[in-house]
């Protein structure tokens, strides 16, 4: 299921060798399972300190301290990766196995990948699986235990607007740069690498450049909130906007990938506009659990207000007894189930209301 973008130029925060990429896609116990405005830009000395994740709000250098040995440098070499054939972006340690969370356009077509972690020791690195879908991946490293530093997934779900967080990473391959800043909005939407679209995603004036791509956005208090994936500028660099995968979808698809390697997404099949009153049906794919249900997409439209809406097909109102008003809080729904489950969907048809049953099926 996908919805239409109206990012003008989403750039993503990885670095191609020295190549700025321009706009489009181009930024054992396990940790992830622990925990239930201007911007300033810094580089800082590493230093060691304690776990900062069970404490109090802290200072940018302390939280730079607690997360600082957990990030890592990725490099993937292909042929296909510009000049050099190299591909640059961060991630962060997991757990205590050695797996690396970053984002799957770093490592796409990569033959080999390379990560480096605080103390400058490099490892090639094993792709466990990706998901392009969300833009992540996770990596394996067979790297002494006492060398990883894991980082503690937050709850994205508390987030609020306004909250101070802070991008970890290596812009433009200046590893352990740390830069600050605000939550700026929230669900917001990202188009994945395979062009659908990323629901809830964290906005933030935090700077992150090309590089960052696969980088933890922590809060003040040292625990990762988010995956830094793209950038929305004119010219492509900081000034802009930052965006983040929220560490809810994080944790969800870093476990599925980490125990199958693979992710497999619930799928209704349908393409959508918003409407006054839920959401419009404007086609139906064929073979998708929307056909076999019935689901009838739009024959025509009208013009409301200067606007036009479709007309002659099935609004979306409710979800499983929810209501629908967007397109995003639909995707939503439906990425919060699995293939298999049974749902009920209310429409509009006909001018008037009507409940069907649909059995999801998997995203192609």
């Amino acid at each position: 299921m996908r919805t239409p973008s109206s990012r003008s130029a989403l750039v993503v925060a990885g670095l191609v060798a020295a190549l700025v990429l321009g706009a489009g896609l181009g930024a054992a116990a396990f940790s992830l399972l622990d925990e239930d405005g201007t911007t300033v830009v810094r580089q800082v000395t590493a230093a060691t300190s304690e776990d900062a994740a069970a404490t109090s709000t802290l200072s940018i250098g302390q939280v730079y301290a607690s997360a600082t040995k957990g990030v890592v440098e990725i490099e993937a070499t292909s042929d296909g990766f510009g000049p050099s054939g190299t591909a640059q972006g961060s991630g962060f340690v997991i757990d205590t196995g050695g797996h690396v969370v970053t984002n799957q356009h770093v490592v796409a077509g990569a033959s080999t990948i390379q990560v480096t972690l605080w103390d400058g020791s490099a490892y090639e690195a094993k792709l466990v699986g990706t998901d392009p879908s969300t833009d992540l991946a996770v990596l394996r490293i067979d790297a002494p235990r006492s060398a990883l530093h894991p980082l503690v997934l937050g709850d994205s779900s508390a987030v609020d607007v306004g909250d101070t967080v802070l991008a970890l990473g290596s812009p433009f391959g200046l590893e352990g740069t740390i830069t600050s800043g605000i939550v700026s909005a929230l669900h917001r939407e990202m188009t994945a690498p395979n062009s659908y679209t990323i629901t809830d995603t964290i906005q933030t004036d935090a700077a992150i450049n090309h590089g960052n791509s696969g980088g933890p956005l922590l809060d003040a208090r040292g625990r990762v909130i988010g995956v830094n994936s793209q950038i929305e500028s004119e010219s492509g660099g900081s000034e802009g906007v930052g965006f983040a995968i929220p560490s809810d979808t994080v944790r969800s698809i870093t476990r599925q990938l980490i125990a199958t390697g693979e992710v497999k997404h619930a799928y209704l099949g349908i393409a959508m506009v918003e409407v006054p009153n839920g959401v419009a049906i404007t086609s139906v794919r064929s073979g998708t659990p929307a056909e076999a249900t019935g689901l009838r997409a739009a024959t025509g439209t009208e013009l409301v207000d200067g606007r036009e809406r479709p007309t002659g097909g099935d609004v979306i109102v409710a979800f499983d007894g929810e209501d629908v008003t967007s397109p995003a809080e639909l995707q939503s729904a439906v990425d919060r189930r699995q293939p298999g489950d049974t749902v009920t969907i209310t429409v509009i048809r006909g001018g008037k209301r009507e409940t069907v049953e649909v059995t999801l099926g998997v995203r192609p």
